[in-house]
């Protein structure tokens, strides 16, 4: 019986495998352990961990915002073609990862302008910039992307991936020093008590995934923050299950 990848590692310059000795295989297997009890005691430890109940609420958010779902890469065309989704634009304080490809460095407006918001403030801060890493994605492709994540949200009903309305961005948390995280939670859990946004910190992902409401842009469209009053901030209690 071959032993499983996980137990194999590369050797030479020509991509040959070899099998881990049984010390090898317990070492790997102790910081896999400790690896992800450091993951469950960070999520836990964060004010911004995510829920189902938060996951939940972004959906219904969006309902209530009348936002559709992007269903595949000719639609998600039309949509910045119509201004529905509009493009991030670079600069000092905003980077947009350069893997994403090209039609999907969009969002909606109310996104691409709060990102740019909050990169800005965090550049006068820190003097480094932010880096989205992920913002709209189509139906066809979170499909994908949920038979190689099993942590991935789904494409349709009240858990879905809030990335499929292109009202949600991921925000990398790679490099980031502890005053950076202290000073991004700090700055993400206001905005979320105002009701304008919901968080979720992701740590096997490292990003803050950020869903933004058209309340963020007051003038923006027909949804006004008090016709959202319906919809409350849910409470953070429990760590996060799915990642959106």
């Amino acid at each position: 019986m071959d032993m499983p990848t996980m137990y194999r590692v590369r050797v030479g310059r020509h991509g040959r495998t070899r099998l881990l000795t049984t010390r090898e295989r317990l070492a790997l297997i102790r910081r896999t352990a400790i690896r992800g009890a450091a993951f469950e005691a960070a999520a836990s430890a964060s004010p911004l961990r995510g829920t189902h109940e938060v996951l939940v609420h972004q959906n219904i958010m969006a309902m209530g915002e009348g936002l559709t779902r992007i269903q595949d890469d000719e639609d998600l065309d039309r949509m910045r073609g119509s201004g529905q989704l509009v493009d991030f634009t670079q600069s000092r304080s905003l980077r947009v990862n350069p893997e994403l490809p090209e039609n999907r460095r969009v969002a909606r407006p109310w996104t691409v302008t709060f990102a740019q918001d909050l990169g800005q403030e965090f550049y006068e801060k820190f003097g480094e910039p932010l880096m989205v890493t992920s913002a709209a994605r189509s139906v066809n492709y979170q499909r994908r992307l949920t038979h190689v994540n099993g942590n991935a949200a789904g494409i349709e009903g009240e858990a879905a991936s809030p990335h499929l309305t292109g009202q949600a961005i991921d925000i990398g948390k790679r490099g980031m020093t502890r005053a950076q995280l202290a000073w991004m939670r700090d700055r993400l859990q206001a905005i979320m008590q105002a009701g304008e946004i919901d968080v979720e910190e992701e740590f096997r992902q490292a990003c803050f995934h950020i869903s933004v409401y058209r309340t963020y842009l007051p003038s923006e469209g027909p949804v006004m923050k008090q016709d959202l009053a319906q919809f409350p901030v849910p409470t953070v209690e429990t760590p996060e299950q799915t990642q959106p």
